[in-house]
Order: structure tokens, then sequence, then C-alpha cells
């Protein structure tokens, strides 16, 4: 990994890195829960091959957090109760909150205690419990900034500005430092201990030290297996990233590949590959290019050099939708080595409360944090598959029919693009002339200020329409190179929902829930009344049509009972359709998609496909 080491740095002849080693005891100042710190620690620790490990860390966690790490690539959750809420809390509320610490391959305490044992150091946990751990500030400078200036430079800025101590800082790191001196005299001691603390210890450990009164032993402590759908909202670093982490962690010299931003632009393509498949949405490289600039500016307004789980998925919902937004949040919490299935208890939890044993525990972050992690509200959750392919096995193939949800806002779309042919017609037979006796049907104030010069008034008039709009046809792909091979003809189940014959992607490529298929149109056909339509797609009749789009065009004229056929679609039809609508005695309204709503056409583009009646009651459960 680029960056140099703290110990000892001769290229900073401003600073003196090699201080953090005195005499058997070598220092080493982290910052709780980052990626950068636990690669810089195991590599010091690989280094230094040191005989003994010692951690800012409870004493009475030792046993839970080693059996933690035991279990590690999986993560864990440690359990135990709030004993020291402070006087100020109500001791009613005191019983019911607990504290949780996550325990995760990219903190740098758990990186420590892994490799140390790895290498076959003593692992000492140093913080006695003499006192309840004052509130120390944990505003650091962004760790990805390692990367660039190094280790070293790092840990001197933040020495530069120390934090104002107290009393009980004083006595906390005393408390540690009783811990260090008691340690075996003849091992040399690495010590892992937050950045913040590290000016108080090393003052600390000038003179003997008394020992202070400690907790040998704290009950309730309980150690759990944490769902891998919960990961996302309690780790510090996001799982796809700690991931990374662990799979290139034998690997450190490749460090590069565990960069932040090679992480998040790998979250990224890994979201656009599932939105593509389950919506048919495509990102544009313009879309892709802001997602980059706008995650860099959420960062820097949080005063990071890299974007979180959080702001990658508010950049993925502002620059594209709800879809991507919740592709990127769920590329993001994926964790491979984390199952359901464990020898602890495994729990679902949530960054703000859990219920176990009806009890209800109020989470409070500790160890090594006091930060909320956020997540992003107003995202619909997804129920998924237990195991893979168990929607598909639940296909039985007797019928299919449509979601009536999604029927009645195709239907709202249909009759707004009756209203808007019609418009159009109008507004081509408009009359204007100047103002003598009547004003007809309004001024005409664009005609009037062009013509402003001649000092005189335009009024308008429209001739009526004869006659009613009897089929729409949408056309959002004409399909030249066969994307949409699912075709079929639906027939209106009441007076008030049209025949519809359309187009599109096979339905049960993408099921969503147990028989309910997530399709995409290409296009689609609707004209009322209902139950009049023949197969359309069967239909000899249409064979002389050269694609899907002009054989629902033919149809359209076919079975409208009125006048106007709005066609909306990218391109006209070709000329000889206004021939053949003519001999028909019908007249065809071209609306250019461009002058449509695109976020509306993104809506009515989804179609889910139900293998059966029964599925109309579970579908809300599942459409998204």
């Amino acid at each position: 990994m680029p960056g140099e080491s703290a110990l000892p740095n001769p290229e900073l002849p401003g600073s003196d890195p090699g201080s953090l080693k005195r005499g058997r005891f070598t220092y080493f100042p982290v910052v709780p829960g980052r990626l950068e710190f636990a690669v810089e620690a195991r590599q010091a620790i690989l280094r230094d091959r040191p005989e003994l490990v010692a951690l800012e860390l409870p004493t009475t966690l030792q046993a839970a957090w080693l059996r933690a790490v035991e279990r590690l690539p999986e993560m864990s959750i440690i359990f135990y109760p709030d004993e020291d809420s402070g006087d100020d809390r109500r001791e009613s509320a005191a019983e019911d909150e607990a504290i949780y610490v996550p325990v995760e391959p990219a903190d740098p305490f758990t990186e420590a205690i892994r490799t140390g044992v790895e290498i076959g150091a003593e692992i000492v946990f140093a913080d006695p419990e003499a006192a309840q751990r004052p509130h120390l500030k944990d505003a650091y400078p962004d760790t990805y900034a390692i990367r660039h200036i190094g280790l070293a430079r790092y840990i001197e800025a933040y020495r530069v500005y120390p934090q104002p101590r107290s009393g009980d800082i004083a006595r906390h790191a005393a408390s540690i430092a009783w811990k260090l001196q008691g340690a075996d005299p003849e091992a040399s001691v690495f010590v892992v201990v937050s950045l913040n603390l590290l000016d108080p210890l090393l003052d600390a450990m000038e003179e003997p030290q008394a020992q202070p009164m400690v907790r040998t032993w704290r009950e309730g402590v309980e150690l759990f297996n944490p769902h891998p759908d919960s990961l996302a909202e309690i780790t510090i670093e996001y799982p796809q990233l700690q991931w990374r982490y662990e799979d290139f962690r034998e690997r450190l010299a490749e460090a590069n590949l565990i960069d932040r931003r090679h992480a998040q632009l790998a979250v990224f393509r890994e979201a656009e590959k599932e939105y593509e498949a389950g919506t048919g949405e495509h990102l544009a490289h313009w879309q892709r290019r802001l997602l980059a600039r706008y995650t860099r500016n959420l960062a820097l307004a949080g005063n990071d050099l890299a974007a979180g789980i959080y702001d990658l998925t508010v950049a993925a919902r502002s620059l594209a939708d709800d879809n991507y937004a919740w592709e990127v949040w769920e590329a993001a919490g994926i964790y491979p080595p984390q199952k359901t299935d464990s020898d602890l208890p495994t729990i679902r939890i949530s960054g703000d409360e859990v219920w176990m044993n009806t009890r209800r525990i109020r989470l409070r972050r500790r160890l090594p944090s006091t930060k909320r992690r956020l997540r992003p509200f107003g995202l619909k959750p997804r129920k998924k598959e237990k195991f893979p392919g168990e929607w598909a096995s639940q296909l039985n193939g007797t019928g299919i029919c449509s979601y009536p949800p999604e029927d009645l806002v195709i239907e709202d779309y249909g009759r707004f693009l009756k209203r808007k042919g019609k418009s159009i017609v109008s507004e081509e037979r408009v009359r204007v002339e100047p103002f003598t006796t009547s004003i007809l049907d309004g001024i005409d104030m664009r005609e009037t200020i062009r013509r402003w010069y001649e000092g005189r008034i335009y009024v308008r008039q429209f001739q009526k329409i004869q006659g009613e709009v009897g089929a729409v046809v949408v056309i959002f792909d004409e399909d030249r190179d066969n994307r949409y091979p699912f075709m079929t003809t639906w027939l209106g189940e009441n007076q008030n929902e049209s025949d519809m014959a359309f187009y599109s992607t096979f339905p049960f490529d993408n099921l969503v829930g147990p028989g309910i298929g997530r399709a995409e149109y290409g296009g689609f056909l609707m004209t009322l009344p209902p139950r009049r339509m023949y197969d359309v797609w069967q239909d000899a009749d249409y064979e002389f049509a050269e694609s899907k789009s002009e054989r629902l065009l033919l149809a359209a004229l076919d079975y409208s009972l009125q006048h106007y056929v709005v066609y909306a679609a990218a391109r006209p039809p070709r000329s000889i359709f206004r021939t053949i609508a003519s001999r028909v005695d019908r007249t065809i309204i071209y609306i250019p998609l461009g002058q449509l709503s695109p976020v509306t056409l993104k809506k009515i583009r989804v179609v889910h496909v139900l293998d059966g009646y029964d599925k109309r009651e579970i579908a809300k459960d599942y459409l998204w």
C-alpha cells in the first residue's frame, strides 16, 4: 500500500515518529474501524513480529472478542448491558439499554488481534475498566488521506492540534498505563491505541502507576451472528469494502486493489448490471460521470475525501432513480462470508434499535465510535428468495394475468394521450384574425405581441373537432434487434378496461416474487370497448407489417370504432399508413415521444405478469 510507516520515517525531518518506539514498547495509534489503519496495523505487526500485542480494549470483553476473531471472516456482534449510562439518565431507561460492538475484519483493533494470533504473540486487553470510559472526540481527518500523504504525516498532523484533556481522560490513560507496565518485562510490546488517547497514554507511561479499582467481570456479555441483510447498517466500513479487504488481506502488496475509489467503482458497476437486468433501463455515460462528481461533492460536504455507503446511495437516487439506488445499497451491502446458519444465534439488527427476548434494547454505538450510522429512507425493501430458484419452482403455467393497480395507471395514461391527441388536432385547426366585433374564443397573445407594431389585437377561433380517439398505440422501441420476444393479447376484464396487445421482454426471465415476472414494454396497443380483439400476433390480416410496431398500428386502425388513432413513437409511421388509414376512414395522430414526460414513460413502461389470479393477493408485497 502506498504511504510511509510511522516507525520510523527519515523523510520527515520536522517530526520524530521514532518517538513512538520507547524501549520495549512500540505505540501504534489508530482510528478505530477504518480500513487504512487495519492495513497499516497488519503490515507493522508482520514487520516487527512483537511478542505481545496490547490493545485499548476492555479486559471484560477479551474472551468474547477472541471468540469473534476466531469466527472471521464471518462478522460477529458483542452485546453487553449498559451499566454506565450516567447519573443524568433515568434508571428505568438504563435497564433497557445495551451496547453493541461489531467485530469487523477492517477494524484495526480486530486486525491487530488477528495478526498477533497469526504470528503467535500474546494478546492483552489493556483497558482494565477502572471507571466509566470518558468521552473522547472521534473527529478525525478522513483516513483515505493516508494513501496520499502516508501514515506518519497523518499522525503528525493530528498531534499538532491535540484535544483538550480532562481529569477523566488522565485517569483513564493512567489505568491503561498500569496494565501495560505490568506486562511481561522481557517481551517486546506492540500497543494499539486510539489516536485521540495516544498523547495522554505516552505521558502516563512516563511514571509508575498505582493499581486502580478495576472491574474483573461483566455480566451478560453475549456473542451473536448478525444477519447478512443487517451488515450495511451496523458496520463502520460498508460490507463490500470489507469483503474486498478480506479478499486481498493476504496480498497487502497489492493494496491498490482495496483502494476506496476502486471499490466504489466496483459497487456502481455491479449495481448497474443488476439495474439493467431488473428494469431494462441503462445508465448514460453522463450519468456515470456525474455519479463520480456528485459522490465526491457529498463526501467533501461531510469533511471526507471518499464517499460512504450513504453517499453512494443518495447519489444513485439523485442521478438515476430509486431502483438504481436500491441496487447500489444492495451491492455495497454484499459480504459473501456472512451466513444465516451459524453456531451462534443469528439476529437481524438495525442501526437504531433491536428487539430481543421481548425486551426493547436501545443501541448506542461505542467501542470504537459514537457516530450515528445513516441509512437512506424511502427505498422500499424487497423480498428475496430463500434459496436460488425458489420462485421459479412455483410457476405452474396454467394462465397469466395482469396486476390491477398497474392496469389503472396505464388506462389513465391512455386517456391522457387521447386528450392530448385531440388537442393537437384542435391546435392545427385554429384560425387567427384581427379583432373587429368579437373576441371569438379569446385573445391570441402570441400573435398580438408578434404584430404589436400594427397596433391591433388578434383573436383566435377554434374549429370544433368531429370524432373521438378510439385506439392508442405507444411504441418505446421498434425492436429491430428482437429484444422483446414476448408477444401477447389481453382482453379487458370489465367495461372500463381496454383490450391490449403488447410486446415486451420475457417476464419470467426476471422473477421478483413467486410466480411474479417483471418485464419491459417494447410497445402496446389499447382500444375500447373491450373483449373484441383477436390475437393480433396470429392474425394473418397484418402480415403486411414489417415490424411489431407496424402490426400494432394496423390492428389499431382495424379495431378503432372512432375516427382518430393516436400513435406515440420516436418517429412517425411510414407514409403508406396514412393511405391505409384514409381508406378505412381513420386519421392517425402522431405524438413524438420527446413531447411526453420521460418520468411517466419510464413508470408505465414496466409491466408485471402474474402466473395466475391467485398471485394478485400477494403481488403488492413483491412489486417495486
